[in-house]
């Protein structure tokens, strides 16, 4: 797939069928061509997401046990391939695929093949899926705005055999929030790895923050502001190219545990906002949530870091209240 070979047309249809949400009839992938311009466009931005959510986990110190990967609703495959790039493929002996869309489960098993020569690729029969084996690590991707409710239960039967889980969503509120409740009705099976740096229940549920969402930006690769193709794309598309909001969460089982935040982390939500005298943000840790102040000129370095930096969020402060006077970046275990 080069930029002259993008079907316009299967694109611009897909994309109002994603807005549209649940309900339509049947898989919206009719042919090879719309998995190919979707991978390369839409895919590539759900890609860098997926990019940065792994970074997270790498900083982290996190790697799943399994060796087995399974991309539940996987589409044109993105997803399943930037994690086996994080993994490593010498590190994962198979992927599992499995979407409504024969067609698509096709595509996503040719592409990661190409991908990774030699990997083995499985497509999934309905008997696995409403099996009752072991699953690996299970990878899904902005499906929730999409899922009837039988699928998601089906889901949620997948998600209690899985020895650990990355999912990744649109940062809108209400898909967030959804994706909250999940995690708070797994986490008494599951140890939460990211975003969260405590255990405890979602603070966005609290009375005081129902307005309130748990989600973040991903910094797109900066070359695509200066490539015509993209910026084409973009004002086509009625896309911020700046703009990559995501949520997310990252499971592992308990006896699976391998490594922890230590207490004392802090996740900032959503951006910081920075004002000439000062710079502002939702913080989330085991205290709850609490709009967090520092002041320029009681860190000017860590003032301009938080302005220009494009790792994920993730910082010990010193503070006083909702006062902060210093911080340093988590950079791993």
């Amino acid at each position: 797939m080069t930029w002259d070979e993008l079907n316009w047309a299967a694109l611009d249809r897909l994309r109002a069928r994603f807005l549209a949400g649940p309900g339509g009839e049947g898989p919206y992938w009719e042919t090879e061509d719309d998995l190919a311009s979707y991978d390369f466009t839409y895919g590539e931005r759900i890609g860098w997401k997926w990019d940065h959510v792994l970074r997270e986990l790498r900083q982290r110190g996190w790697r799943p046990a399994s060796r087995h990967v399974f991309d539940w609703g996987c589409g044109s495959g993105v997803a399943g391939r930037r994690v086996i790039s994080f993994l490593g493929p010498g590190n994962v002996d198979s992927l599992t695929l499995w979407d409504h869309s024969p067609l698509a489960c096709d595509y996503a098993a040719g592409a990661a093949e190409r991908a990774f020569p030699g990997l083995r690729t499985v497509q999934a029969t309905p008997g696995l899926v409403a099996g009752d084996s072991p699953v690996g690590l299970l990878v899904i991707s902005h499906v929730l705005n999409e899922l009837a409710p039988t699928a998601l239960a089906t889901l949620r039967q997948l998600i209690a055999r899985s020895e650990a889980v990355i999912w990744v969503e649109p940062g809108t509120r209400d898909v967030s929030r959804q994706l909250g409740r999940i995690r708070d009705d797994v986490r008494a099976s599951f140890r939460v790895v990211a975003p969260c740096t405590h255990a405890l229940g979602c603070p966005m549920f609290s009375a005081d923050h129902e307005r309130d969402w748990c989600h973040f930006f991903a910094p797109p690769p900066s070359e695509i502001f200066a490539d015509s193709h993209w910026v084409k794309f973009g004002q086509r598309a009625g896309i911020d190219l700046r703009s990559l909001p995501y949520c997310f969460v990252a499971l592992e089982r308990s006896a699976n545990a391998n490594t922890s935040t230590e207490p004392g982390w802090s996740r900032v939500i959503g951006r910081v906002e920075h004002f000439k005298p000062y710079a502002r943000w939702l913080n989330c840790d085991a205290t709850g949530l609490a709009e967090l102040e520092l002041p320029k000129r009681a860190d000017p370095a860590l003032f301009k870091e938080l302005e220009r930096t494009k790792a994920p969020l993730v910082y010990q402060w010193q503070r006083d209240g909702q006062k902060v006077s210093g911080g340093r970046a988590y950079t791993g275990t």
